[in-house]
């Protein structure tokens, strides 16, 4: 034996083959065997993973997962193990496709680890509440916020889809109450458009979360336009058809303007004054196309443009008789009457349209004689005749009256007393000579 050990050779084949042994050691992974507790086996413990319900969303909603997350204890190489923790593929998997409404306990699946790794889950199962979804058709209702420019105002959103389809579990149906979106117009010069996601609210006006919306964004847009008001327009008609003519009638293409200016200004307005449009010399019907003039500090109207259809027609004549004399302008202290004419009437020859004409009758015309500052005594006044629209005096007629002003009579003040010794003798007695 010493020999061998003195031998070089035979000590370098000795340490070859030590060599070799010691690298097959190495190569070993010393724990060849599933679930062995040799030094090359460990186990880790994964805390607080959450349960992932695997289901048709469209159809059921989760209520409650009991508990929620778990505890994963993996066993394995501690290569295998470190690559386990420091990943994100794995998942803790509660298979409900086979389920439907209802109160479950179902086991749990771990999904995604190594095959050479050994997973436990703590509890194993879980309890599952799951109920059915109802789809409910609901208004979108836009909250608009703040405060555009000075002098402008917000409009009327403009909501594109203006209904949406609001998913929510069956016994949360009733209680969905609005599906809303806010747009904020702060300090706005002109229209806002956005892109809003919806939220639904219960009766409470608390957020559901629960509740799916589709869509769940529509498009806004919110009109930013100056103070505004709706009022009738008058146009200002002047002259008239030459005689034997006269106007049947007179059509606008709108009788009322949006005016859109200071507020303090559509405040004091009643009507908007249109454009002048001139009946002088008009012998055939025409239309008059007109822009709308804008007054001081209206910033806009709509429509700008009135379009108006006169009709004109051959006149005709026709006398209205008896028709009152109506006294104006009378002074309190003083009484006023008719004298010439005796009746206090007159009649009157008028003009205009078959149409009109046909129809008009004494009572449909007023004649006034105006006493405004006259003194007492009598006096020749001109009477002015109030008459419809687009009818007129009828020619070569000149019409006068006779008024009389006195002062109204007034109680004979009574007698005075008889006077004493020493106001002398009472009155209407006669003094005798020598008394």
């Amino acid at each position: 034996m010493d020999q061998w050990l003195r031998n070089t050779n035979v000590v370098k084949v000795v340490a070859l083959i030590i060599g070799i042994l010691l690298w097959a050691v190495v190569r070993m992974d010393g724990g060849s065997l599933s679930g062995s507790t040799t030094s090359g086996t460990k186990e880790e413990k994964i805390w607080n993973v959450s349960v992932t319900p695997k289901y048709d969303t469209d159809q059921y909603y989760v209520e409650l997962i009991d508990p929620a997350q778990v505890t994963v204890s993996i066993s394995g190489r501690d290569s295998v193990l470190k690559k386990v923790m420091n990943s994100a593929t794995y998942s803790i998997e509660l298979d409900l496709t086979k389920v439907g409404k209802g109160d479950h306990v179902l086991p749990l699946n771990p999904v995604g680890f190594p095959s050479n790794v050994v997973v436990k889950v703590s509890p194993p199962s879980v309890r599952v509440v799951v109920d059915e979804k109802k789809n409910k058709s609901m208004p979108v209702t836009v909250n608009v916020t703040g405060i555009p420019a000075v002098g402008m105002k917000a409009g009327q959103p403009i909501i594109k889809p203006m209904q949406v389809t609001v998913a929510v579990p069956s016994g949360s149906y009733d209680a969905v109450e609005s599906v809303r979106a806010d747009v904020n117009v702060e300090k706005a010069q002109s229209a806002v458009s956005s892109k809003v996601k919806l939220v639904a609210y219960d009766k409470n006006g608390k957020p559901m979360e629960m509740a799916t919306i589709s869509p769940a964004v529509v498009d806004v847009e919110v009109p930013i336009t100056s103070p505004f008001t709706m009022v009738p327009l008058q146009l200002k008609l002047v002259g008239e058809p030459p005689r034997g003519f006269a106007v049947a009638s007179i059509r606008q293409s709108t009788d009322k303007v949006t005016v859109y200016g200071p507020q303090n200004v559509l405040d004091r307005l009643e009507f908007y004054e249109g454009p002048q449009v001139s009946l002088s010399d008009l012998k055939d019907s025409k239309d008059f196309t007109l822009a709308i003039p804008l007054l001081k500090d209206v910033k806009q109207l709509d429509p700008d443009k009135v379009t108006v259809s006169v009709s004109i027609v051959p006149s005709v004549t026709k006398t209205l008789e008896a028709i009152p004399l109506s006294i104006i302008g009378q002074n309190d202290g003083f009484d006023t009457k008719v004298v010439l004419p005796e009746s206090g009437q007159m009649n009157l020859t008028v003009e205009g349209a078959p149409a009109l004409i046909e129809k008009l009758k004494p009572q449909d015309v007023q004649a006034i004689v105006d006493v405004s500052n006259l003194p007492p005594g009598k006096h020749e006044v001109a009477v002015t005749w109030n008459l419809p629209t687009f009818v007129k005096k009828g020619p070569q007629q000149d019409f006068k009256a006779t008024v009389e002003i006195s002062a109204k009579q007034t109680q004979t003040q009574s007698a005075k007393p008889e006077t004493g010794a020493s106001g002398g003798a009472a009155a209407g007695t006669e003094a005798k000579p020598g008394a």
